[in-house]
């Protein structure tokens, strides 16, 4: 397992708006640079027994105009993909839509930036009482779990394993500075310190139970 203060450190993360037809939405996004080249990063972020080897098993119809669910999680439409550079779709979860834009950009031949845009609707309450990180630190793992594979390709994604890091001290050490992380962002995009770092609080005791 990659260490977590190291993982967290690598990890850029911002936030901004966007008004969309519907109303104001905020947009989350997120980015690491992978020691990888471009077309491996897109193999394993599009074909689905890479990536249910690094994030969750995933089932559908992995092409532009298709349907992907991801077990126990999101769901959606893909509605846009640029091979290798980019693709876009919804994700559909608890009743709610919202939007994610993934982008690779080669920043030598065998290193390539991640970058992952979330676009929601900031009357979301579970937003306003967690504030960023209520996606964030979900993204902030699944960065983890892609840097985990990426380091051991071959290795199956363990969920007993997982759940046993999670509860354990560095486990527990990632969300708290992940946590801390996106409050950071949320106070440079200009939020009242004092309430990021509350809703960051609640935050981590809503991944870690306490």
């Amino acid at each position: 397992m990659i260490d977590a203060k190291e993982q967290i450190n690598a990890v850029r993360r911002a936030l901004g708006g966007r008004v969309l037809e519907a109303g104001e939405a905020r947009v989350l996004t997120i980015s690491q640079v992978y020691d990888t080249d471009i077309d491996d990063l897109w193999d394993v972020l599009t074909t689905a027994e890479r990536i249910a080897r690094w994030f969750l098993p995933v089932s559908g119809d992995l092409r532009e105009g298709g349907h992907y669910q991801l077990e126990g999680q999101a769901g959606g439409t893909i509605t846009r993909c640029d091979k290798p550079r980019s693709y876009a779709a919804t994700w559909e979860y608890g009743g709610n839509v919202s939007w994610i834009e993934v982008r690779l950009t080669p920043e030598s031949a065998d290193r390539t930036r991640f970058e992952l845009e979330h676009v929601a609707h900031v009357e979301d309450e579970f937003a306003d009482q967690y504030g960023p990180g209520a996606v964030g630190v979900g993204w902030d793992s699944g960065l983890l779990g892609l840097a985990n594979h990426l380091a051991d390709p071959t290795a199956p994604r363990d969920p007993e394993a997982i759940a046993a890091w999670i509860a354990s001290p560095e486990g527990r050490e990632f969300m708290w500075l992940s946590s801390e992380a996106w409050a950071e962002a949320d106070i440079a995009a200009g939020a009242d310190p004092e309430r990021a770092r509350k809703q960051a609080a609640q935050t981590y005791a809503a991944y870690t139970g306490g």
